[in-house]
C-alpha cells in the first residue's frame, strides 16, 4: 500500500545508531524527515547524507528531526555515521519492516540484473504524525534543500 500526503504515518519501532530505538509515535510534537536510501558508504547515499548533515542545524531550528533508513546492519550504520560525522541517527531495517510500511522496496535494475531494493524516498511527517510530503525516485542533487523548504512551509 502506497503512502500518500494527508495520511497518518505508519507507526514503527526500530533499532538505530547510538544505542537508540526509534518509535515514530514517540516523536509526536516534532516534525520528522525519514529518508530511505539503498546502502551505506555508496556515492549517492553518502552525498545525500552529507547534504542532510550540512543542513541539520537548519532542520533543528525548524523543530525537525532527521532519520536515515536502510537495510544495513547497526554496525555498518555506526561506521558510516562516524566516518561522515552525521549528527542524526540511522535506522537499521534489516528485516525490511519499516521499508514495507512505507512501500519503498521496488524492483530495480542494475547492470542488466533485476533485484528488489530500496527506492530512494523521503517522507516529511508533521507534529501530529501525518505525512505532509512524499518524494519518490529521489535525485540527490538539491534534495535536502527541497525537503528543508517543505519543512519551513509547514
Amino acid at each position: 500500500m502506497s503512502i500518500k500526503e494527508g495520511q497518518p504515518a505508519p507507526d514503527f519501532t526500530a533499532p538505530a545508531t547510538s544505542d537508540t530505538t526509534v518509535t515514530l509515535s514517540a516523536l509526536k510534537g516534532r516534525k520528522v524527515v525519514l529518508y530511505f536510501y539503498p546502502k551505506d558508504s555508496t556515492p549517492g547515499c553518502t552525498t545525500e547524507g552529507q547534504n542532510f548533515r550540512d543542513l541539520y542545524p537548519n532542520f533543528q531550528e525548524a523543530g525537525c528531526e532527521i532519520f536515515g533508513v536502510s537495510k544495513d546492519s547497526l554496525r555498518r550504520h555506526e561506521n558510516f555515521k562516524a566516518k561522515q560525522d552525521f549528527p542524526f541517527e540511522l535506522i537499521s531495517d534489516e528485516d525490511e519492516t519499516v521499508c514495507q510500511l512505507f512501500d519503498v522496496i521496488k524492483l530495480k535494475k542494475m547492470y542488466g540484473k533485476e533485484f528488489e531494493g530500496i527506492e530512494r524516498s523521503t517522507f516529511l511527517i508533521d507534529e501530529q504524525g501525518v505525512v505532509r510530503d512524499v518524494w519518490r525516485k529521489v535525485k540527490v542533487k538539491g534534495h535536502a534543500e527541497e525537503v528543508l523548504d517543505a519543512v519551513h512551509a509547514l
